[in-house]
């Protein structure tokens, strides 16, 4: 039998690499007993606001987020990433990466291969938050796709299909319409946990316990 819990994540956002941290250790401690539980990862997207018509980061746009809020939301990363152990994680918060193209590629990759779908994901989150690479360029998504055994070219190709953008935007659409207005978002049987939470809460979620 298996389970799979929902997450809604951008990869541009530390809190999601976090997350996945916290989910990964409450995987690795389930029970042997205990079914599988999959990810069912959908797109969200924290750039919106900032993007321009022809796909650049407009960095003039107020976020409504000032410095108060960055250093506290580094400060928050440095607690966490010490509690979760994450330590090969930069501390370097992530403002001019765009993470559309990533999650374009992510998306084509999650439905049309979808047995190499978790390990194109942990690749995309590594690189950018342990190597510090650009993820919203098309040639480093095509490196990261012939590390995992996928066709670079055929990614590279994906990213700039304006068929599978549109997919993807309508996946934000939805998250939307769902009610999602932060991530991560964790959604299981009907309830949900936002942010990097422990994985004693994520337990709880899933379990009930």
């Amino acid at each position: 039998m298996t389970e799979s819990i929902t997450i809604y994540s951008d990869y541009v956002c530390p809190f999601c690499y976090l997350g996945r941290q916290s989910l990964e250790t409450y995987r690795e401690t389930r029970d042997d007993e205990a079914a599988d539980l999959e990810i069912d990862w959908q797109p969200f997207d924290l750039r919106s606001r900032q993007r321009r018509p022809d796909g650049t980061l407009d960095e003039s746009v107020d976020s409504g987020k000032d410095e108060e809020y960055y250093e506290e939301a580094r400060e928050n990363v440095d607690r966490l990433r010490e509690e979760y152990g994450a330590d090969e994680m930069s501390t370097d918060l992530v403002g001019d990466v765009d993470g559309f193209q990533a999650q374009v590629a992510s998306l084509y990759v999650k439905e049309t291969y979808p047995e190499q779908w978790l390990e194109f994901d942990e690749a995309v989150f590594a690189a950018l938050w342990e190597d510090e690479c650009d993820v919203g360029d098309a040639d480093v998504l095509a490196d990261i796709a012939d590390d995992v055994g996928l066709d670079a070219d055929e990614i590279r190709d994906v990213v700039a299909d304006e068929a599978w953008r549109d997919r993807l935007r309508d996946e934000f659409a939805d998250a939307r319409e769902f009610g999602i207005t932060g991530v991560p978002t964790f959604v299981y049987d009907g309830h949900g946990a936002r942010g990097a939470v422990p994985p004693n809460q994520l337990e709880r979620l899933v379990e009930g316990v």
